[in-house]
């Protein structure tokens, strides 16, 4: 990153704000670029990519010419940016907005969206616009990563690029390399959609992310538009929901409690697909081959498919993954530096900037945080806070006296400014921004009403804040019609209501609950503390007293739920901060370390790595820490080639011979094709 370019465009920008009648070439030149020897041309050149550069982030500069002059004379020709060109117009939202607005920006979390959504509420907040106001006690709604594509075609989208892939087709099973104007991006059905212009055919197409076989990479010399009126629910509606079919699975005798909850017919059976002698054979009803191969490839040797033959085909073609990428060779394990290591972020002048323009109107309205407190609420640390506000003083006017500079002080460690140079207020909604607040919103219809609010408010407040947001918004909402994200409604409203009215009184819980890791039910005595979703999968965090810590348990997976007429002990307490982590460390987690490929690099951040480091290929190393490390051959046999275990070398091993001993399975002919054969 060059400190230079971006202290340079910060000083254009305030010198083209702070002039009435605008400043010539010459006088930019002289003050801002401080005429470092450049050409005639490579100083035009510069200044033309610099302006290129402040309309990307909404600056509109006017062009001035003098009376009598033509546009082609640059001598004559004057800059200025109008003071409220580029601001964020007023959104003042009411509490019952607010809530919902957070809500909304919350349901991102890691996905390309979050960072967006958390820029855009910054934004809110700096501006005065939006009302002191938290989330909801006990219940946090989540949209689930949909893994390094999602977030690759956001990017292309954002970008108008059209993008390139390889693609196993569901009709033929092929793999090809497709290129696509992308459109739009939407869930639906359980599953992530592209929906664009596919240039090798000639027609709209759907994609399934979940088929794509390869990086998804942005053509970024090309450019393409979302057509005029396109609207990405409307598309989704129009798919029609996958057959229902029937998969015969041999699982051995007594295991797969959860999958046998879902069995139509039982028979005893030897097993035709290579399962020992007490098997039974059970008919699963499903719609999504993908789906399910994911699930039963998880199962490892404890299922074998006999059929469908593309429901077979797909668990083969996981393993298969699985089994060559644990078989490569290893690579260094090396960690640049010990704690917490998000992945690394490509540092530009663009984004310096940007964060730059968030953080003066931030510190003008919350003068005297303490300086590590400005680094977490814009995720970065204290290193790169110092090196922004060393730059932000020595920026100003181009008069260059004291008072035309930055007045910022953080000596006592906390942050006064006192000079802002008319940046005081926010500047607009970017694309994604816009669409990550607008698609949050679109995206909370299903919930249950929060805050004490009533259905029909909390309704009505979701319509006016999308009001005020779009209208804020301007061209820049233009993506929120291109992403839909997936329902949160809780598939188990009875479960969600029983647990939420808990949390409420402060009321302890009796369950019964199954746990597919140990393939068995067991009763529990909890305090619950929050609820908190992945798109509609529901979970809630609670403190179990049998096992006399936290745990968190899925709605989908309780047989039984009631209050047992006790009040909750206080013994546990939800951990701070927001949205609530799936997974709980614990002082006897066992430490693992994980090479994940590119495609794979979000499960990274799903388990919450301790530290990560970026691989050649673009794949990540990964420390995470695991309560029970027995159950990862299931883990790396479900993401099918995208992970898998380097360290301890005994559980890598375990893996290779799950894997292994699943696919022994499939040595023999398909079963179901034998018969038609015969």
């Amino acid at each position: 990153m060059s400190a230079s370019r971006t202290e340079r465009l910060l000083n254009l920008l305030i010198a083209l704000l702070n002039t009435k009648y605008g400043l010539s070439r010459a006088v930019l030149r002289d003050k801002v670029y401080h005429d470092a020897g450049e050409s005639d041309v490579a100083f035009g050149r510069m200044f033309e990519r610099d302006k290129a550069d402040l309309k990307q982030f909404g600056f509109v500069i006017e062009t001035l010419l003098d009376h009598g002059f033509g546009s082609d004379d640059p001598a004559s020709t004057r800059y200025r940016i109008g003071r409220e060109s580029n601001r964020l117009p007023d959104v003042r939202l009411t509490p019952a907005e607010g809530t919902v607005l957070l809500l909304a920006a919350q349901l991102w979390e890691r996905a390309a969206l979050g960072s967006a959504a958390a820029s855009a509420l910054r934004k809110l907040q700096a501006s005065g616009d939006l009302a002191d106001v938290a989330l909801p006690a006990g219940v946090q709604p989540r949209i689930k990563p949909a893994g390094q594509a999602f977030d690759d075609i956001i990017a292309a989208m954002n970008g108008q690029h059209p993008v390139a892939f390889h693609y196993r087709a569901a009709s033929t099973g092929k793999e090809e390399r497709r290129l696509v104007e992308p459109w739009g991006l939407g869930s639906r059905f359980g599953q992530w959609y592209l929906v664009g212009f596919d240039r090798g055919r000639g027609a709209k197409r759907f994609f399934r992310l979940s088929r794509m076989t390869s990086e998804v990479q942005a053509e970024t010399r090309d450019h393409c538009e979302i057509p005029t009126g396109f609207d990405i629910r409307t598309e989704l509606d129009s798919l029609n929901e996958l057959p229902l079919q029937e998969a015969q699975l041999d699982v051995a005798d007594g295991r797969l409690l959860g999958l046998r909850k879902r069995a139509v017919s039982i028979t005893d059976t030897a097993g035709s697909t290579g399962l020992q002698n007490g098997t039974d054979r059970l008919s699963v009803p499903f719609r999504d081959s993908e789906l399910l191969a994911e699930e039963l490839a998880s199962y490892g040797p404890h299922v074998g498919v006999a059929g469908p033959p593309e429901l077979r085909g797909a668990v083969i073609r996981r393993l298969e993954a699985a089994a060559a990428f644990a078989s490569r060779p290893a690579v260094e394990i090396r960690f640049p530096e010990a704690g917490p290591a998000p992945r690394v972020r490509k540092r530009t002048s663009e984004n310096q900037l940007n964060r730059m323009l968030q953080l003066v109107p931030f510190l003008v309205h919350n003068q005297g945080l303490p300086i590590q407190e400005v680094a977490d609420r814009f995720g970065i640390t204290r290193k790169e806070l110092l090196e922004d506000l060393k730059i932000l003083i020595c920026s100003g006017r181009p008069e260059g006296y004291p008072d035309d500079l930055f007045d910022i002080d953080w000596e006592n460690e906390h942050v006064y400014i006192r000079e802002h140079l008319e940046l005081n207020r926010p500047i607009r909604f970017s694309v994604d921004e816009a669409c990550a607040l607008l698609t949050g919103l679109a995206t909370l219809g299903g919930l249950p009403a929060q805050a004490g609010m009533s259905e029909d408010e909390q309704s009505r407040a979701l319509e006016s804040v999308t009001l005020k947001l779009t209208g804020a918004a301007g061209e820049a909402g233009r993506l929120a019609a291109a992403v839909a994200g997936p329902p949160v409604t809780p598939a188990d409203a009875g479960a969600f209501d029983t647990i939420t009215r808990a949390i409420q009184a402060g009321s302890q819980l009796c369950l019964r609950y199954l746990s597919p890791q140990r393939d068995s039910i067991s009763e529990r005595d909890v305090d619950p503390l929050r609820l908190y979703s992945l798109d509609n999968t529901w979970y809630f965090e609670a403190y179990c007293h049998s096992k006399a810590g936290l745990r968190n348990f899925r709605l989908d997976r309780i047989e039984e739920i009631a209050p047992n007429g006790r009040v909750v002990s206080g013994a546990g307490s939800a951990e701070d901060g927001v949205p609530v982590k799936l997974y709980t460390p614990n002082d006897d987690d066992v430490v693992v370390v994980l090479q994940l490929t590119r495609q794979g690099a979000g499960l990274a951040d799903d388990y919450y790595a301790d530290r990560t480091a970026v691989l050649p290929d673009g794949g990540l190393l990964a420390e995470i820490r695991f309560g029970n490390a027995d159950w990862l051959p299931m883990f790396v046999a479900q993401h099918g080639g995208a992970a898998r275990i380097l360290q301890p070398a005994e559980l890598a091993d375990a893996s290779a011979e799950w894997l292994a001993a699943a696919l022994g399975q499939y040595k023999q002919p398909d079963p179901i094709q034998t018969v038609k054969a015969g």
